[in-house]
């Protein structure tokens, strides 16, 4: 099976992880919001497939190009 790595697009914080470990997700369905400057910014998945591993706890700084999750499709 393949994997899709996440990664963060901003410098912010991990604000809420909308996804579990071995939950199953759709691409365009939203896996985080980062907090960067007052602005939520949703991370979606690609592709669909089941979340692997989670690689960020919420509430966690993240910086840009962070691993957030692993997809496997």
């Amino acid at each position: 099976m393949a994997e899709i790595k996440i990664c963060s697009e901003v410098t912010g914080t991990a604000w809420k992880i909308l996804v579990t470990e071995g939950q199953k997700v759709d691409e365009g369905d939203e896996l985080i919001i980062a907090e960067a400057m007052k602005m939520e910014i949703p991370h979606v998945a690609p592709g669909s497939g089941m979340i692997k591993k989670v690689c960020v706890e919420e509430g966690a700084s993240i910086s840009e190009d962070d691993l957030l999750f692993i997809i496997e499709t």
